[in-house]
């Protein structure tokens, strides 16, 4: 067995690989750019090799950088984890020629598979089902359109060497498929180096379900059954779960067969993914092959008790597999939540800065739950605008499906996570949708269930009840402290008023309170009365109570006159005030907002790569006007109305922040 691995990746992919080589007694190299010097991989690895500035094409993906840590440290074999060089024949020859083993297939399995084009038409000769498309190289964005007719809308654009959404647009008409051409194509030249393109047609109702496989040097390969990663925004995974809650076993059988089939076809050894588009009637067909380990691949091992990971070096090392098909069974259910640094409340955009509180919610294993959380970062550490936005990846797994969602429901409202913005609101959401509880999901989903964006969810009463009440008691609480350090509560023997009027939003609720052994008992103006019992002291962002007889856990945080309450998706502006100060507050004018209506603000912290207008330029509704690079993603601004650059305050190649003013309009 290998005595040295390195890790040539970052963030929580290298922790996961370095925490099953520390298990098997292997030591670690982590490689890290000026941007990672403190990171979490860099601390956990017995090595670790400094390889250039922040930006990816200068460090990460530089393949002599990677080789001249291997020759520094002395490293016996490489994992890629995923993205980066983890699918790039070219790195895995050089280990070849090196004599360093390389923890994933060989050179030609990754430039047959990795490669969509050849993929599909290798798919199609070992018997896979296809996708209608057009699989030769596309000119220019006329033959695009052209092609895009002849398939019929709507139609998929993708990028050859794409992944992770990069690279990828869906085009319902000519104007779409123009534009979709040129962006895939811009994106998959600066992410992948390799600006092809290909088109095929997009299944309406789809679910995106893949297969894990998992081969030898020796000719043998199995697969691991499913996962289902339909929840997904601009092509972008947010929550999968294993298995799926729509495929039938013979359906499953087939697939698995079919991702064996192509697998063998191409000498396949190590973990890989073959990746289904799945239609409503079961009918399934081949997208493509990842030739590494997937993000995704805990839910996987929840359900099946085996470490990819640790597999995958036993296969680089020239091990046969232990475990047959018929060792594969499915055990439970599990679900994954992908925590993104995006603000869900301003469309999902990037989020960068200092992680002011990360407090995951304690790892468990038991017979009943588990809760596991992947992660690269740590209170205090730093999100950089130069590498994906993952946070996490959380975790949890049941005896069943609504046992999965319910531990993940219970691990979100846990998650304790300040400084920038992030989409756990919108995951406890995704969790506690009716459809999603269902099963009843396509990739479509967050489209369609929440068209104009998300804006957080609307609690109903007799939560918003609970809310009040838990947010009374805290008050009195505080109320008792500040009076007793005062002096005018000697002994805790004198008591406050026991009136208050709680805020959420811009719901009031009159309330009393009064003191019970083990808390308190709110009474409303409507008669209803509710228990509350929670150790919280003050300080505590994260409330643990029981709220009339049920649990409830919410995070409450500092806000400019008052604190904000956040549970499930919902985020409550909370006040409480005595009767008096809630009448005089009633009267308060309401802050008008400043009008930037005649202006572009930057929505993200990001790098102008196009500047589309020029100072007075009529620009109609719509219309681009700059493009935006944010975390390996390009995204386009458009004017919102008809009007006339009067002034423009940013170039191409300009760094911004949230808010910076990109132009003006007369």
């Amino acid at each position: 067995m290998f005595k040295k691995i390195l890790i040539a990746n970052r963030g929580e992919i290298a922790c996961r690989v370095i925490k099953s080589a520390q298990k098997m007694g292997i030591k670690t190299v982590a490689v890290y750019s000026d941007a990672d010097k403190n990171a979490l991989h860099v601390e956990m690895a017995d090595e670790a090799v400094h390889i250039g500035p922040p930006p990816a094409a200068e460090s990460y993906i530089v393949i002599d950088k990677i080789m001249d840590a291997i020759r520094q440290t002395g490293a016996e074999a490489v994992h890629p984890g995923y993205g980066f060089l983890s699918e790039n024949k070219l790195f895995a020859q050089a280990l070849e020629k090196e004599g360093v083993a390389f923890i994933g297939p060989p050179a030609g399995a990754i430039e047959a598979m990795g490669d969509k084009i050849t993929s599909k038409k290798l798919a199609a000769e070992a018997g896979v089902t296809t996708v209608p498309g057009y699989m030769g190289l596309i000119a220019d964005a006329d033959e695009a359109v052209k092609i895009s007719n002849e398939i019929g809308y709507p139609v998929m654009i993708k990028a050859s060497a794409g992944g992770g959404g990069k690279g990828m647009r869906i085009a319902w008409n000519d104007e779409e498929a123009r534009e979709g051409f040129q962006l895939s194509k811009s994106e998959a030249a600066s992410s992948f180096g390799d600006d092809r393109i290909f088109i095929e047609k997009f299944i309406t109702q789809p679910r995106h379900i893949e297969i894990q496989v998992l081969g030898d040097q020796h000719g043998n390969c199995i697969y691991l059954n499913e996962r289902e990663c339909s929840i997904q925004r601009r092509q972008q995974k947010v929550i999968e779960e294993a298995p799926s809650p729509f495929l039938d076993e013979e359906t499953r059988q087939a697939m698995g067969a079919q991702s064996v089939a192509l697998s063998k076809a191409v000498d396949y050894c190590s973990a890989g993914t073959v990746e289904f588009i799945v239609d409503g009637d079961r009918n399934f067909y081949f997208l493509e092959m990842n030739t590494r380990l997937q993000v995704e691949h805990p839910v996987t091992e929840l359900i099946t008790g085996i470490d990819l990971v640790e597999q995958m070096i036993r296969i680089a090392d020239g091990e046969k597999l232990s475990i047959e098909q018929k060792d594969i069974g499915i055990n439970g259910w599990a679900m994954e939540s992908r925590l993104y640094a995006e603000d869900p409340y301003r469309g999902f955009l990037p989020s960068i800065g200092r992680l002011t509180r990360y407090r995951p919610p304690a790892e468990v294993a038991t017979k009943d739950m588990v809760v596991r959380n992947d992660t690269g970062v740590f209170e205090g550490g730093e999100i950089s605008m130069f590498y994906d936005p993952m946070i996490a990846k959380l975790c949890s797994w049941g005896k069943d499906r609504a046992s999965a969602i319910e531990v993940m429901r219970s691990a979100l409202d846990g998650f304790e996570l300040e400084g920038i913005g992030h989409n756990l609101p919108f995951l406890s959401a995704v969790m506690d949708h009716e459809r999603f509880i269902s099963g009843n999901i396509t990739t479509a989903f967050i489209e369609e269930e929440y068209p104009d964006g998300f804006a957080g969810v609307e609690l109903d009463e007799d939560t918003l009840h609970r809310l009040a009440a838990l947010a009374a008691h805290m008050k009195q609480i505080s109320a008792e402290r500040d009076a007793s350090i005062s002096g005018a509560l000697p002994n805790h023997k004198r008591r406050i008023a026991p009136e208050w009027v709680v805020m959420l939003g811009n719901n009031p609720y009159p309330v009393s309170i009064a003191h019970t052994d083990t808390g308190s008992t709110v009474t409303f103006d409507c008669g209803k009365t509710l228990d509350v019992q929670t150790d919280w002291t003050m300080g505590q962002p994260l409330v643990k109570a029981v709220v009339g007889g049920k649990e409830l856990v919410v995070k409450s945080n500092g806000a400019r006159g008052g604190s904000l309450m956040r549970y499930r998706g919902a985020d409550l502006k909370m006040i409480v005030l005595t009767p008096r100060r809630a009448e005089l507050a009633a009267m308060m004018p309401e802050k008008v907002a400043a009008d930037t209506s005649k202006m572009l603000l930057c929505p993200m912290p990001g790098l102008i790569v196009n500047m589309n207008v020029e100072v007075g330029d009529e620009v109609q509704e719509g219309q681009a006007l700059c493009t935006i690079e944010a975390m390996k993603m390009e995204n386009v601004l458009r004017a919102e109305k008809k009007g006339v650059v009067s002034k423009i305050n940013a170039a191409t190649g300009d760094s911004l922040a949230v808010d910076e003013i990109i132009l003006e309009f007369e």
